[in-house]
């Protein structure tokens, strides 16, 4: 077994959560537009809640949570939590580590037949090999690793317990 090596402790992935709640109500937070949270099951929807709660004192418009389930190697079938009205209304969509950027672009397709009045995406930890045309516009920690480096996110139910580099 390949020896984990921390790359994000607890209280560092709480000061980037913070730091990157502050950096989405700085951009938004004057609009009259609902937010939708999309959280990537599992560790996306976890790391969305966290981010609701964050940005919560900064909004006055409704912001909602909503999970995106999804085989992330195999993206054939993507189910929303519960289904939502994304016109007029801001998304943020948010994951733990991007690394080709093939989870966050189909993530998309349950919005392509409504119309947002933004997305916008958000990733913990982004990793430097992209494949397709997705740039995260919040973005915790870039780090540049090799191909067969892995990166990840542990977590319970509530909290972010650590990012490892394997």
């Amino acid at each position: 077994m390949k020896e984990k090596k921390e790359i994000l402790s607890q209280q560092i992935i709480q000061y980037k959560l913070e730091r990157l709640a502050l950096e989405v109500a700085e951009n938004l937070g004057n609009t009259t537009e609902d937010m939708v949270l999309l959280g990537i099951r599992k560790n996306g929807f976890i790391m969305a809640n966290m981010v609701a709660t964050l940005i919560q004192p900064y909004f006055q418009q409704k912001i909602e949570v909503n999970g995106i389930a999804m085989n992330k190697q195999m993206p054939d079938e993507i189910r929303l939590d519960t289904p939502i009205m994304a016109n007029g209304k801001h998304i943020l969509l948010i994951d733990d580590v991007a690394n080709t950027g093939r989870t966050l672009l189909y993530a998309l397709k349950p919005l392509l037949q409504q119309y947002p009045k933004s997305i916008q995406t958000m990733v913990l930890i982004e990793r430097m090999h992209k494949l397709f045309p997705v740039k995260p516009d919040y973005v915790g920690l870039s780090i540049a690793t090799t191909l067969q480096e892995h990166i990840t996110v542990e977590m319970d139910e509530l909290q972010i317990k650590g990012a490892y580099l394997l």
